[in-house]
């Protein structure tokens, strides 16, 4: 159940290719950072599930459908079609200081930068496509950074997986320190998807345990139907304490691939299913100073309903905004639903405790 789709793309589709097209619209063009601690495949050109001693930055231009209906995302073929197929159309290796550079030269006018970190049973370049596909949809300026864990990519590696989130603390402590450096940077969104949720909350933990307040200070942390349990996130957030940007969560409570993390942790509640409606859930949102937010009404593609963000993603200038406190204030805690029932533009707004996405 938690594969999410049965066939799967080869690091084949990581090679830039020469696209025509006579279609009278032209596919979107993306630009993609990422920093990975994955082990390089010097055979296909990709890299694995193995743990690397340091970091690799690479850059990737991409073509994208224009006149996609969901967030489904077609690999290239062969002979790449522009007009249905995601496709990559440059590549190339950065050095630590090229990659940061290019990062704070496509930081949006407001000094924003976004860091997207995947979830389990994601292999690289799955990762790299769907952030090309958020990117695409949510049409933010600038280029999104994707930091790709070594998840082993498999149903199988729950396990695997949650240990090599773990190992990747220090690397995500290291890219975020190090864009934090520039003052170019007044913003940093991490967005984190499931267990790449359990990724970020471990490392804004151990930035507050550095005494980094210069970085947290600056971190705008959304988590997308999280894998966590919720007396670990309870610790973490006693270690973490107030940020000056409240976290988010967004959450939905028929999230089956959450219901079987669960029942591999024998039964024990995941934050991605918070029920906003639960007094009690409410009243913590509150007194943690957190961003619950249901999203339960956001299409999902992958038959489980854990892959909603992929479909926020088109709201993504809105929410973000709101995230990152420019729509709000301190007071703008606690229980929320995003309802996008025939939105075509979401303007997030206080409404008996909801945010509520209207044209």
């Amino acid at each position: 159940m938690l594969a999410g789709c049965a066939t799967r793309p080869s690091p084949d589709v990581l090679k830039p290719v020469h696209l025509t097209t006579h279609a009278e619209k032209d596919p979107v063009s993306v630009n993609v950072l990422v920093a990975t601690n994955r082990t390089p495949d010097s055979i296909r050109g990709g890299f694995g599930s193995a743990w690397a001693d340091n970091l690799t930055y690479e850059q990737y231009g991409f073509s994208v459908p224009p006149d996609r209906k969901d967030t489904a995302i077609t690999y290239p073929t062969a002979r790449p079609d522009a007009e249905r197929q995601f496709a990559i159309i440059g590549r190339k290796q950065l050095a630590k200081d090229a990659f940061v550079e290019e990062a704070l030269r496509s930081t949006q006018s407001d000094g924003t930068v976004g860091i997207f970190v995947h979830g389990y049973n994601y292999s690289y370049q799955e990762a790299l496509f769907r952030t090309a596909q958020i990117a695409a949809d949510a049409n933010i300026p600038g280029s999104p950074i994707l930091f790709s864990w070594p998840s082993a990519a498999a149903v199988a590696g729950y396990v695997a997986d949650r240990d090599a989130a773990l190992s990747s603390r220090s690397d995500l402590d290291s890219l975020v320190t190090s864009l934090s450096a520039s003052g170019k940077v007044k913003r940093i969104i991490l967005f984190g998807h499931s267990m790449g949720g359990f990724l970020v909350m471990e490392t804004v933990r151990q930035l507050e345990l550095q005494h980094r307040d210069d970085v947290v200070g600056k971190l705008a942390v959304i988590l997308a139907a999280p894998d966590i349990d919720v007396d670990v996130f309870r610790s973490q957030l006693k270690d973490i304490g107030r940020m000056p940007i409240p976290i988010s969560l967004l959450v939905s409570k028929d999230d089956r691939a959450l219901v079987a993390s669960s029942f591999i942790a024998r039964e024990r509640a995941r934050v991605g299913r918070l029920d906003i409606d639960d007094p009690v859930i409410r009243e913590a949102a509150l007194k943690e100073r957190l961003r619950v937010i249901d999203i339960t009404s956001i299409q999902a593609s992958d038959g489980l309903g854990h892959d909603r963000y992929a479909s926020l993603a088109k709201f993504g200038a809105q929410l973000a905004s709101f995230e990152s406190g420019r729509r709000s204030n301190a007071g703008d805690v606690g229980a929320y639903v995003f309802d996008a029932a025939g939105a075509a533009v979401a303007s997030p707004f206080r409404l008996a405790g909801r945010v509520v996405g209207s044209q």
